[in-house]
């Protein structure tokens, strides 16, 4: 390790570059599924090592200089592994968009490493050479991570803190300080090697008393996630019996070659099966799950459909299914035939009673940004409609059922976003609809699924999760899955959701134990800078 710590405060340039492009590809194995921990503090000592080696410039160099390229260069190779699985929705189309696919990954990951780049530099204005350097690089890299999931709408897949709960009892600190402090914890962690080495004239014992402290944090992180799993009694709820369907519907891709008639047919047989002899069908069931993009048609244009389902469905029942839905009015900036991703809550009576309108759209996936533009050079949004999606209400996110606990619904990839999931004080428990279909034969379906999954610790709810092709399951408050369907199992799920838990500090306090251990860190680095230059000979 010596060595490595050596070669890589000496090396610079080029070389330089690409051994933190390798570094940061090696991290990205820390992202779930993989969680391979151990790649984090084999890597993230590496960028330590090369600010302390790296140049100071004058003027605007000093930001946007050897520093910032180090940070870049780590982030674009971590990026780069972290969201590979994205081109598996470039297949869906084929053709030209193949050839794009390799530049599309590299462009997104090199755009997303800019915020890494950033923190960076900033962290190297302080660097100092004792352990105050990794405080600061780490606030800062919190920092970076917090602004990618915000900052235009936000991206938050594969935040640091995922490393940090690869099993079960490590999940659980997110009730406490949520996925954004495990940010913040976990590459301060993992540059803890730079401590020890280079090795020099300190004891053994002072120079491994670090690495001590992390097992240390570690071990209680294990011990309070296996005391809380062992201390919480999780209770079904009696007055919600859910059926979700998982029904593999590969129209999304093209709606202009949907069968209708077919595809309602496929979808009531499935939602009416009998799994075994005991099985009652939908005789028992009071919520009945369709996930998203399920029927991508419009139902104006089947009315039939909303007279299956009503001669489907029990008295009393409910149908949640994911579908396109025509807006009602004009809305400003956006084309009069924008349609919203929807899920409608539809009675025994073939009645649309309730809606939700999806509003956190992804960029080039369901909208095209500064559309006019794009649309000169044939790009077009992933999903289908040449309009793109338009936005729902912010607002809109609990729904509200007759004679049921109210639900938060999150369409796909809403359900990322933590601390601003809605109004989850008024919720019962979380319903997230999703098609991962695009990315089929890849981990992208798993790594979202776990990210849903922390959501339902952070805020002690049950999640509920529908998905058209997988992962379908429910989880209890803590995060356990209580009942699931295989991957491209075309089948249906019978599962109920679980009573709430008592308010988790997370949903207290959100993210305020992160600002704090911000702002000290920022603190802890500027003074043990300042310190440092006065010792300084002139």
């Amino acid at each position: 390790m010596t060595w490595l710590a050596e070669t890589t405060m000496l090396s610079h340039g080029l070389r330089r570059f690409l051994l933190l492009l390798v570094a940061g590809a090696v991290a990205g194995l820390s992202v779930p599924p993989f969680f391979i921990l151990p790649a984090l503090f084999l890597t993230m000592p590496i960028w330590v090592w090369a600010l302390d080696g790296a140049e100071r410039r004058k003027g605007w160099r000093r930001v946007f200089g050897p520093a910032f390229t180090i940070g870049f260069a780590f982030g674009w190779g971590y990026f780069t592994v972290a969201f590979h699985w994205l081109g598996a929705a470039f297949f869906v189309d084929g053709g030209w968009f193949l050839a794009a696919m390799p530049p599309a990954i590299l462009a997104l990951a090199a755009l997303i490493a800019l915020f890494w780049g950033l923190a960076s530099a900033l962290a190297h204005l302080t660097w100092s050479h004792g352990g105050a350097r990794i405080v600061g690089l780490a606030s800062w890299l919190a920092v970076a991570e917090f602004a990618r999931g915000h900052v235009f709408t936000g991206f938050p897949f594969d935040l640091l803190g995922y490393a940090l709960t690869g099993s079960e009892e490590m999940m659980q600190l997110a009730s406490v300080i949520g996925v954004y402090g495990l940010t913040f914890l976990a590459p301060l962690m993992a540059m803890t090697p730079a401590l020890i080495w280079p090795a020099d004239d300190r004891p053994m014992g002072q120079r491994l008393a670090p690495l001590f402290v992390v097992l240390l944090v570690l071990s209680a992180q294990l011990g309070y996630g296996w005391n809380r799993m062992t201390g919480t009694v999780s209770t079904e709820r009696q007055d919600v019996a859910m059926r979700l369907v998982q029904p593999l519907v590969y129209e999304h891709s093209d709606f202009g070659n949907v069968d209708p008639v077919a595809l309602i047919d496929r979808l009531l047989m499935l939602s009416d099966m009998r799994m075994d002899p005991t099985d009652q069908g939908l005789a028992d069931i009071t919520h009945l799950v369709w996930p998203e993009s399920s029927v991508p048609f419009f139902l104006s244009t089947y009315p039939d459909a909303l007279a299956r389902i009503a001669r489907t469905l029990p008295e009393g029942a409910t149908l949640l299914a994911g579908v396109p839905r025509q807006p009602y009015e004009m809305r400003p900036g956006m084309p009069a035939s924008a349609p919203y991703n929807s899920v409608v809550a539809i009675n025994s009576d073939g009645e649309v009673i309730s809606s939700y309108d999806k509003s956190h759209l992804v960029p080039f996936g369901e909208y095209l940004p500064f559309q006019e533009f794009f649309s000169r050079f044939g790009l077009k949004q992933f999903v289908p409609g040449a309009d793109g999606w338009a936005h729902g209400d912010r607002r809109r996110r609990l729904m509200g059922l007759p004679g049921a606990p109210a639900a938060l619904i999150l369409v796909c990839y809403e359900i990322l976003f933590s601390g601003d999931l809605g109004d989850t004080a008024g919720a019962q428990y979380l319903l997230n609809v999703t098609n991962d279909a695009w990315f089929d034969g890849s981990v992208g379906p798993a790594q979202h699924a776990h990210h849903a999954r922390l959501r339902a610790v952070e805020e002690g709810m049950s999640l509920v999760r529908a998905a058209n092709s997988g992962l379908t399951f429910v989880t209890d408050p803590i995060g356990r899955i209580t009942a699931q369907l295989a991957p491209q199992q075309m089948a249906a799920l019978d599962a109920r959701p679980h009573q709430k838990l008592p308010t988790t500090i997370f949903a207290q306090i959100r993210h305020w134990p992160l600002v704090i251990a911000i702002i000290a860190g920022l603190l802890i680095s500027f003074v043990a800078s300042r310190r440092g230059r006065r010792r300084l000979p002139y």
